[in-house]
């Protein structure tokens, strides 16, 4: 049977992997919407969405995800990342429609040293993952029918992301200093999107679960730096920083490594080490 779906947020990184890994799910009738034609914060306009489309799932990629930008914008990014969810979620509820919701390892203070799970506790150092938790727990207190995904450090061939920084500003400089006490892992957009393709048509009984994903492996900006510009061959002169040498408006955890184990029992995922996914990233960069 057909699935129907409507895709939020469709010209951001894992918008435009969706997209792009669509024609080959063909039990899967998907529609996109980018912030011209779907803001997600007009009541309005998502009920008239849905009662047209009357979807089966609903991934939800819209986000406002500009960090340190969000300290001082806190009212839009609140509007976008929690207060929408109110509205998606009740017309969610009137059609029957599961919430595929993207959120981030910015929940957590980064103060633990082992990987996180799902349902350790949350603490948000920033108004951007304070603003991503209250959509977690919109969602969590509205919704009949959820699975809310984690990632962190999302990159792709598409729009701004550190590996598309880290290979403009090598063009520009001969060397970069760059934050190694910021631990976590890379997550290559290309793979969650066919994660989340393949769990809609696996998702046997909707429910509401909470999920980790992020590439395998454990990173520094640092590490993740250094294997672009070696998988690249490029000569550059890397100087390990600590954050507090690169001060930012926004706190970010220090350490954010999460912890798959739930993903791989309850869907049979092998996800791939991060090195691995960042070199068939690469390939597609020339």
């Amino acid at each position: 049977m057909l699935k129907k779906v409507l895709v939020s947020g469709a010209s951001g990184q894992l918008g435009l992997e969706i997209k792009d890994l669509s024609s080959s799910f063909n039990n899967l009738d998907l529609h996109f919407f980018d912030s011209k034609s779907w803001d997600i914060t007009n009541k309005e306009k998502t009920k008239s969405i849905f009662d047209e489309y009357k979807p089966d799932y609903f991934i939800n990629c819209a986000a406002y995800t500009a960090v340190d930008k969000a300290e001082s914008d806190i009212e839009k990014c609140y509007e976008i990342n929690a207060n929408a969810l109110h509205h998606i979620a009740e017309n969610c509820n009137l059609y029957n429609t599961h919430i595929i919701h993207i959120s981030t390892d910015f929940v957590f203070d980064g103060n633990k040293n082992i990987p996180y799970e799902e349902n350790d506790q949350t603490n948000p150092i920033s108004v951007y993952g304070k603003s991503k938790l209250e959509g977690e727990n919109i969602l969590s207190n509205t919704s009949n029918s959820f699975n809310i995904i984690r990632t962190s450090w999302v990159y792709s061939k598409y729009g701004s992301n550190f590996v598309k920084t880290m290979l403009r500003l090598a063009q520009e400089r001969k060397e970069l200093n760059i934050v190694i006490d910021q631990i976590g892992s890379p997550t290559y957009a290309k793979d969650l999107a066919s994660f989340i393709l393949e769990n809609i048509i696996n998702l046997k009984d909707k429910n509401k679960e909470i999920y980790h994903y992020s590439n395998q492996g454990v990173a520094s900006w640092y590490d993740f730096a250094y294997e672009i510009f070696k998988i690249k061959n490029i000569a550059i002169k890397l100087t390990p920083i600590n954050s507090d040498q690169f001060p930012t408006p926004s706190s970010r955890p220090k350490y954010s490594l999460m912890n798959k184990n739930k993903l791989n029992s309850d869907f049979g995922t092998i996800v791939e080490h991060w090195k691995e996914s960042l070199l068939k990233c690469l390939q597609t960069l020339n």
